[in-house]
């Protein structure tokens, strides 16, 4: 089977980089070759490394760093190199010339929703694969040809995430009693994705659900000036940080709802399938790709980004109404069953693959 390199220059860990070592290890379990290049010292190599997955520290430092352009080159030739699949801005020009040299067709990601500047790169590669609709649309605006884009949400491995995971553990271990519901944030930790904007509505949420607790997993930039809000906002008996878990299937089965309160960007998330698949509604902002994922009123609600009265008001809503909260679990079970599951996207991915080095084998 091909070879498939994914490259990717960012030196944090979230939604993006997860995808990755997920498709990668999917790719390796169904028979392909793969094998990531990243930054030393990165969370990517790390997790990459703690998963058993290929990887390869590449220093990237810009765009214009020949020293990792050319080895990039060399790793591509050592390891028999089909395809080759980049992320992020600074692997995407060196990954892609790279790879241009040696004749290899590239596919270039784009997981944000934040508006292009330049398509330069993008124009580098043969196909683009978005998170989303939102996402290929600025794509497409930015002025790349429509047949060369296509929207792949990231898919839920439903060997993690299922029904019957359970939450018993993550409750025990932070102390709920009967009668304590549960409204996490599970997210990189910075300005986006509006984790201010979620502790006011806990304030909120709390003057009504006393007994409530609030649990925030993640790590990044914006850490301690979360943690220093939950102190200043008097909220610290009943806000709970964990930081980076990597029990991310047993944290959604213990919470009552999953909350994602971005307010300027937002991709499709990948939290929030996961947190459909084990029957936990979510509530999440009407930003970026997370209308293509929450079906309001059926799998969780959708709110106006930045206000915390209408997440509070969304949030009690759900845990006041127990039998609708089931039922909003189980569609969301059945909408990830339907299309959202990682076999589904890497179908799709790998049918993008395969009629590249189809087209790259016709031409040799």
């Amino acid at each position: 089977m091909p070879t498939i390199l994914h490259t990717e220059a960012s030196l944090g860990l979230g939604g993006q980089e997860l995808r990755i070592l997920a498709e990668t290890r999917w790719l390796r379990d169904h028979g392909w070759g793969a094998l990531v290049a990243c930054q030393p010292g990165s969370g990517l190599l790390a997790e990459a490394q703690a998963a058993g997955v290929d990887a390869v520290a590449v220093r990237m430092r810009g765009a214009a760093d020949l020293g990792a352009l050319w080895a990039l080159r060399r790793l591509m030739r050592a390891h028999a190199v089909s395809l080759v699949h980049t992320h992020s801005s600074t692997d995407s020009w060196l990954g892609a010339l790279a790879a241009r040299s040696l004749r290899l067709p590239v596919v270039r990601s784009r997981h944000v929703s934040i508006a292009i500047r330049s398509a330069l790169v993008y124009r580098l590669a043969d196909r683009i694969v978005t998170s989303g609709e939102v996402v290929r649309a600025l794509v497409v605006a930015a002025g790349i040809p429509p047949q060369r884009v296509a929207a792949i949400p990231p898919g839920v491995d439903t060997a993690r995430f299922h029904p019957t995971v359970s939450g018993t553990a993550v409750r025990e271990e932070l102390g709920l009693g009967a009668g304590e519901p549960l409204v996490g944030l599970v997210a990189n930790i910075r300005g986006s994705k509006g984790h201010n904007v979620f502790l006011e509505a806990a304030r909120e949420i709390l003057t009504t659900a006393p007994r409530a607790r609030f649990l925030i997993v993640g790590d990044g930039v914006g850490y301690e000036e979360v943690r220093r809000r939950v102190s200043a906002l008097g909220l610290a008996e009943r806000v709970t940080m964990t930081g980076f878990r990597r029990d991310v299937p047993e944290v959604m089965a213990a919470l009552d709802v999953l909350v994602l309160p971005s307010i300027r960007s937002e991709a499709t998330s990948q939290v929030i399938p996961q947190a459909l698949a084990v029957g936990t509604p979510v509530v999440a902002t009407t930003v970026g790709g997370s209308p293509e994922l929450v079906r309001d009123g059926e799998t969780g609600r959708l709110v106006p980004p930045a206000d915390p009265h209408a997440l509070a008001a969304a949030v009690l809503e759900i845990l006041g109404d127990p039998a609708r909260a089931r039922a909003m679990g189980r569609a969301g079970q059945a909408a990830v069953a339907a299309g959202l599951t990682l076999d589904a996207s890497m179908t799709r991915t790998t049918a993008v693959y395969r009629a590249l080095l189809g087209a790259a084998a016709t031409q040799d």
